[in-house]
């Protein structure tokens, strides 16, 4: 579902896995997700996780523009 993919985005950022990041982007945009949406799922954790989530928005936007 586009929750749970949104959700799993903001996992794989704050545990800092970039490398899901374009899997569970492209799941959540086949299930409705806004490029909007997509970005505040990564940057969800920046409270708890601090910085490191922002690490993960260029793989989030590159995956989500590639289609």
């Amino acid at each position: 579902s586009k929750t749970s993919a949104l959700a799993y985005l903001a996992v794989l950022a704050a545990l800092e896995r970039p490398s899901g990041i374009p899997f569970h982007v492209k799941a959540a945009k086949n299930a409705g997700a806004t490029r909007e949406e997509v970005i505040s799922a990564v940057l969800v954790g920046l409270p708890a996780a601090g910085h490191v989530v922002t690490q993960a928005l260029p793989h989030a936007i590159e995956a989500y523009d590639a289609d």
